[in-house]
């Protein structure tokens, strides 16, 4: 019994290790902020941890941040910060949030529901 519980510990790796123990971004991000890959052609940097080149992958296509936690099965925290990294690498473009009311602004708050949701299903 001894060996199955180091297996399952051993197996499990904690997300803050996915980024260094750090806990904020250098970028302000918002559940609702939108973030798309600078060239959504491009093959993920090999040199990336697997959570990145799987987050740069999905962002071939718009996604709010909270979608992107919740496609990932990511914590929103740590995918805020390896946002923030891919960004600072110019792989990810992190687009300007909308403030205020516009008809786009429904669509964002709508996207980050749906991002929301999933991330409690």
């Amino acid at each position: 019994m001894a060996t199955t519980t180091r297996r399952r510990r051993g197996g499990r790796i904690r997300p803050y290790t996915f980024t260094g123990g750090r806990t904020r971004s250098r970028h302000p991000l918002m559940v609702q902020t939108l973030v798309s890959a600078t060239d959504p052609t491009a093959e993920p940097p090999s040199n990336l941890l697997p959570e990145s080149r799987n987050i740069l992958s999905l962002c071939r296509e718009v996604r709010s941040v909270a979608e992107v936690s919740a496609e990932l099965r990511i914590p929103l925290g740590v995918t805020q910060v390896l946002l923030s990294d891919l960004a600072d690498r110019d792989l990810v473009y992190i687009h300007p949030t909308v403030t205020g009311y516009s008809p786009s602004s429904d669509q964002v708050l709508r996207r980050a529901l749906r991002g929301l949701e999933r991330l409690f299903e």
